[in-house]
């Protein structure tokens, strides 16, 4: 047998995720404020603006929040991998969960005419769980399902309750995944190949859902067939 000392890999892997968290959280400064700027350019009494500076806004507006959302996601990685993942439970109406981060993307669906559609019984079991971020796993399956989905289509979201837990559902009526990328869906920085007509993120947003599910003592799948779109899944268990 070969024995090795891996001390030293487990360093510079402490250090590479110190350093990934230090990053992130300066950088989450400077892209704040730059939102804050276009904010205030949008706002007329400051000075009107021709249609061509109003889509250069917009385009610095997605792309600082794309920038906002990988810095975000990169925090949440470190907290992960540093054991340092801290959740605030509370119970909840999950029906609540789910209307909150159908509001957060309802402009990204009005983006592209996609219908939100919500299908849910008026009264549930309340869940114990911490409400960000599960509401956080939610606007991630609802911003890819919207990312994509075709336009002029419709994103349904499902709260059920079964087997004992509460079920939460995003379906899409996109292209599809293959079944040989399914496996891979929830493993860090991987990303489906996509023919370029997608902008694409991190590769980390179902990574990190899976270790927040997981960590409120839930299940993550994902369902899905080309052609037929796509269903992202969480089974939260119900509150005692």
């Amino acid at each position: 047998y070969i024995l090795k000392n891996f001390t030293q890999y487990k360093e510079l892997d402490e250090a590479k995720t110190n350093f990934i968290a230090t990053v992130s959280h300066e950088l989450k400064t400077p892209i704040s404020s730059i939102k804050m700027s276009l904010k205030l350019m949008d706002d007329e009494r400051v000075g009107a603006m021709n249609v061509e500076q109003k889509e250069l806004v917009q385009h610095i507006k997605e792309d600082c929040g794309r920038l906002l959302k990988i810095t975000t996601e990169l925090l949440d990685l470190a907290q992960v991998e540093t054991g340092n993942l801290q959740l605030n439970f509370a119970k909840t109406d999950p029906r609540k969960i789910a209307i909150y981060a159908m509001d957060a993307v309802r402009f990204q669906a009005e983006q592209k005419s996609i219908e939100l559609e919500l299908i849910s019984r008026n009264s549930l079991p309340k869940v114990n769980v911490d409400i960000e971020k599960t509401a956080w796993v939610l606007v991630n399956f609802l911003s890819n399902a919207l990312r994509y989905g075709p336009e002029k289509s419709k994103v349904v979201i499902q709260v059920i309750e079964r087997g004992g837990g509460i079920e939460f559902s995003v379906r899409d009526f996109g292209r599809g995944i293959d079944e040989q990328y399914q496996k891979r869906l929830f493993d860090r920085y991987f990303q489906v190949p996509t023919d370029g007509n997608n902008k694409s993120g991190s590769g980390l947003g179902l990574a990190i859902s899976k270790d927040f599910i997981e960590a409120e003592q839930g299940k993550i799948w994902v369902e899905s067939a080309i052609g037929e779109g796509s269903r992202f899944c969480f089974l939260l268990p119900i509150s005692v």
